[in-house]
């Protein structure tokens, strides 16, 4: 969304330059003046070649930081003098087509640039003003979601089988569920893809459009032109689709559509924002949605997080100490016994393919929340979470932290970043 008098969001290709090889601090580093479009593409070759997912430019009271989120964790990778931030900015601005005479107001754009290997990126760009000048956050869009399949996203035999027979279903609502940056927007593109096939019409309405998929309709949403979630969905209505996907379920009025929509035999998929699988459902009531209309449109619901996997080249085991120990009986449900699992883990030791961090690369840990007929009882008799999620589990639901705990002990991230994750 852009506020004051900026223009529309508009993708604006960078060509092909010639970048050069030095890095972030080296450029910064060299007597002579720095060139400005080298800085900010070395920015981003340097930011894609490390997986970061954000680029955060924020100036403070002397210089300012450049930090890059990778795994999901903000890195400081230099600091540089603030007189050359009005130039970077400007660069950016101009790539993103955005006013470079504004200061004043909040600026939203976005801009492909062709990286040394050949490959693109697609980066959307966030600047705000605040009390040092202008802080840049720039979002790397690559599309690795083409590469996942539900296996490499991290979900169990059981899991895995649970979505692919609600996704053979000709009707119905599947929902991911969990905070922001916690992986549900690629979680609905893998199900996407694995939908789209000729014999069917699937339409997205997303904000934004982060992928482009071939064969399918996408619709980025639009509030100047009053192209809202609820607006688009009702459109899209008369385009006669099979498969609908909706960025996300916001409000009252795209809930209510969504639930009418799946109730009409169309598939459809979306997102919310609660913590876990169980609470999505009282969410829905609480939005105004009819207790039987969610009890007979849900077909799926999936909590999710995201851990940072161990680093394959330094990955050693590790025997919980004492005091982790207790930090994980105090963790533990009490359905759950401490004699459940082993005292041996693992962990990173740090290297050079990890940048020192003992980790590299992300997995998802989920629980999926399938709606039987005993969960559909409890969300007629408006039940709380508590109560659906007991159910759940007695029907067999793994809980993410039960989830992260197995792949814990299965080398594939550490009980540390676990228990960090689901105490977020």
């Amino acid at each position: 969304m852009n506020f004051g008098k900026t223009k529309p969001i508009e993708a604006v290709s960078v060509p092909p330059t010639a970048i050069s090889p030095c890095t972030m601090k080296e450029i910064l580093a060299q007597t002579s003046p720095i060139s400005i479009i080298a800085f900010v593409e070395t920015c981003i070759e340097e930011a894609h070649a490390l997986r970061a997912s954000d680029v955060h430019i924020n100036p403070t009271e002397t210089d300012v930081e450049a930090r890059f989120r990778i795994d999901g964790v903000l890195q400081d990778r230099c600091t540089f003098k603030k007189t050359i931030l009005p130039e970077i900015i400007s660069r950016i601005k101009v790539l993103s087509n955005l006013r470079t005479d504004e200061h004043q107001a909040a600026q939203d754009g976005r801009f492909r640039m062709k990286l040394k290997d050949g490959s693109f990126v697609d980066i959307r760009v966030s600047i705000t003003p605040t009390y040092y000048g202008e802080n840049v956050v720039l979002r790397l869009l690559a599309d690795h979601s083409s590469q996942f399949s539900l296996d490499m996203l991290g979900f169990n035999a059981a899991d895995r089988e649970k979505i692919e027979l609600a996704i053979a279903q000709p009707y119905g609502m599947i929902l991911a569920t969990g905070p922001t940056g916690s992986g549900k927007t690629t979680s609905l593109y893998t199900l996407i893809k694995m939908l789209n096939k000729k014999e069917v019409s699937i339409i997205t309405v997303e904000d934004p459009i982060e992928y482009a998929i071939a064969g399918i309709t996408q619709i980025q949403i639009n509030p100047r032109s009053n192209l809202t979630f609820a607006t688009g969905l009702r459109s899209i209505l008369r385009q006669d689709p099979n498969i609908i996907m909706v960025g996300e379920i916001r409000d009252t009025e795209t809930a209510n559509i969504a639930v009418n929509t799946a109730l009409t035999g169309h598939l459809l998929l979306s997102t919310l924002h609660t913590n876990d699988s169980a609470t999505t459902l009282p969410r829905l009531l609480d939005m105004g949605i009819d207790a039987y209309l969610v009890a007979s449109t849900v077909n799926v619901a999936i909590g999710q997080r995201l851990v940072r996997k161990i680093c394959e080249h330094c990955q050693e085991s590790h025997v919980l100490t004492d005091a982790e120990k207790k930090n994980l009986l105090r963790t533990l449900p009490p359905r759950l016994k401490r004699t459940d699992f082993g005292d041996t883990f693992y962990r990173g030791a740090c290297c050079k393919k990890c940048d020192q961090t003992g980790f590299k690369g992300r997995i998802g840990i989920y629980e999926v929340l399938v709606v039987s007929p005993a969960v559909r009882e409890a969300i007629l008799n408006r039940a709380p979470s508590t109560v659906i999620k007991e159910i759940a589990i007695k029907e067999g639901m793994t809980t993410m932290f039960e989830d992260g705990l197995i792949k814990a002990g299965e080398g594939k991230t550490t009980l540390a970043e676990v228990l960090r994750t689901i105490n977020e």
